[in-house]
């Protein structure tokens, strides 16, 4: 009998055990060479606590606010596709775990179950990612059936014209799941002769042409608040204010699109200033211990947002998994604000934590 995760990353390990290798390589996987999958999370690794001592830490209050939600601590789940290939239940159990931990989900365009079912499987403040096709009309009855269902904002993907190089999918021929969601819209059935069909399925539908001024457009189709993930540069940033959207996701899509991106703890300084406070900024990429929850908040980041673990979680122990894994983030990041003096989220300043470039500084 396996031992009982005290971790995060060791649900990784039991996922591996109990999940077929192509689905494995799935959610684990990223672009061309890994660079970038292995440099989201070593960058964590670069950054050093500054704790301050002597402080009254016998309460500490991790709840926070996103776009006006509060939530019981700043650890959000990540849109990740096809929860059916890790568990039955797929992104049904991942809501119930998410509701009972008191978070927010942000449930994928590419979601195996129906956007309605996930709706009525629990109550909680859940937000609808977004990818946009080239039928247009798909793309908004699927935001519109979002917001009858009571999602409280849109994540649009930015960083998706195309998709990503994942040569292990190619390798694996990695077969898509139906999509329930696209029942009688689309079909989801590609034949491809050169390795993944989830490759040449997104090749065909998604829109490519799809830019700054196409926002207006999504803004025509819902109420909802927007917020745009794939962010990565203070020019982008600073575009994003100006077309209005309501909050950015600094993310590199776990590392899954451009290989040798920059790791996002990098980077998310540069967009934070770049935003200067006029929306909030989430952070997506890397997270695997509430120390790195720590670091992203000390750099700006309202909230971090969890994705393979949550799938491994879930691939390992359903709903449980998932409710474990973000406990488990939970647990850390309370430990961490205690021993770095930090009684409150808004306790967490920049001078909590040293980066790599202030090191490098320090020593010139």
């Amino acid at each position: 009998m396996a031992a009982e995760p005290v971790n995060v990353n060791d649900f990784q390990v039991l996922a591996k055990q109990v999940l077929p290798k192509m689905y494995y390589d799935f959610f684990a996987g990223g672009a061309e060479d890994e660079h970038t999958l292995r440099e989201n999370i070593e960058a964590f690794h670069r950054i050093t606590f500054r704790p301050r001592v002597l402080v009254d830490v016998s309460r500490i209050d991790m709840s926070t606010n996103v776009l006006g939600y509060k939530i019981s601590a700043p650890i959000m789940i990540a849109p990740t596709g096809f929860h059916k290939l890790a568990h039955p239940e797929g992104e049904v159990a991942t809501a119930r775990a998410a509701a009972s931990c008191n978070t927010i989900m942000i449930l994928s365009y590419v979601s195996t179950c129906m956007v309605e079912e996930v709706a009525a499987s629990c109550n909680a403040i859940r937000f609808f990612q977004l990818y946009v096709y080239k039928r247009r009309d798909i793309s908004a009855q699927l935001v519109q059936r979002a917001e009858r269902n009571g999602y409280k904002a849109i994540v649009l993907t930015g960083d998706v014209p195309r998709l990503g190089r994942r040569e292990a999918d190619i390798k694996n021929k990695m077969v898509a799941p139906q999509l329930k969601n696209f029942e009688g819209l689309l079909s989801t059935e590609v034949v491809s002769d050169d390795g993944s069909n989830v490759q040449a399925f997104v090749k065909k539908t998604l829109d490519a042409s799809f830019s700054w001024k196409d926002v207006g457009w999504l803004r025509s189709v819902t109420k909802l608040p927007i917020l745009i993930k794939g962010i990565l540069t203070r020019e982008d940033a600073i575009k994003a204010v100006e077309v209005g959207v309501d909050g950015i996701v600094v993310s590199n899509h776990g590392a899954r699109q451009l290989d040798h991106s920059p790791a996002t703890i990098s980077v998310l300084e540069e967009v934070v200033h770049a935003v200067a406070g006029k929306v909030p900024v989430l952070f997506d990429g890397g997270v695997r211990r509430g120390t790195d929850v720590f670091k992203a908040l000390a750099l700006g980041a309202q909230a971090v947002l969890v994705g393979r673990p949550v799938v491994f979680g879930l691939a390992a122990k359903g709903e449980h998994g998932v409710r474990q894994v973000v406990t488990m983030l939970k647990d850390e990041l309370e430990l961490t604000m205690a021993l770095s003096g930090c009684p409150s989220v808004k306790d967490i300043t920049r001078s909590h934590v040293r980066t790599e470039l202030e090191k490098l500084k320090s020593m010139l």
